[in-house]
């Protein structure tokens, strides 16, 4: 899903969780979210949803975290066999590798309003890791890696909030990787239990 999906259909994505995913910028934070306008699912026009079996929950948690952070299956796929395999809370592994990547820490930095956007900005080689153009989205970046990128905003999008992991120096006009991303400081409302537990049957 590096980039694929159309805006237009970025929207019906959010309503198909239901909840807002935050793919379209500062349109999320907006009154005109169709979202906001149609809290229903897309096809279904109000009507009361079913409940949903275990494994039906265990697979919208994990549709809804691809779809947040722009992953294909394969990529999410093999970022918790990643997990799974090294020592430690495999939860907090798998969402570090998540975090990690370039596209969403550039989004996180408030470098864009969308991962989206920010995925854009590095195939078009606009963003440098440590001074070197890097145009793979899903590159992992490290402790003491710094993140800069053409054009640096003179504002931060509405809202956005940087996470401790993260440091942005406006007067370098770069971006810090302090540490690696733990789940307790990460705001997010994946349940990250549903996850590893659809990929561990």
């Amino acid at each position: 899903m590096e980039g694929y999906m159309k805006m237009d259909n970025l929207c019906k994505l959010c309503r198909r969780e239901g909840e807002k995913l935050f793919l379209k910028g500062e349109k999320c934070l907006s009154p005109k979210c169709p979202l906001v306008r149609r809290s229903y699912p897309p096809g279904q026009h109000g009507s009361r949803p079913k409940k949903l079996s275990d494994y039906g929950a265990q697979l919208r948690e994990k549709q809804k975290a691809k779809r947040m952070y722009g992953v294909n299956e394969t990529q999410f796929k093999n970022y918790y066999e990643k997990a799974a395999r090294l020592s430690g809370d495999t939860a907090n592994l798998f969402l570090s590798f998540l975090e990690r990547r370039l596209d969403n820490t550039v989004y996180r930095l408030g470098l864009a309003t969308s991962r989206s956007q920010a995925r854009q900005l590095i195939s078009h080689r606009h963003v440098t890791v440590n001074d070197r153009k890097v145009n793979i989205p899903s590159y992992l970046v490290k402790p003491k890696d710094t993140i800069k990128i053409d054009n640096f905003p003179s504002k931060l999008p509405k809202e956005m909030l940087i996470p401790s992991w993260l440091k942005l120096d406006k007067d370098k006009k770069q971006g810090i990787v302090l540490h690696l991303p733990n789940k307790e400081e990460i705001e997010t409302d994946i349940d990250l239990a549903q996850i590893i537990e659809f990929y561990s049957r």
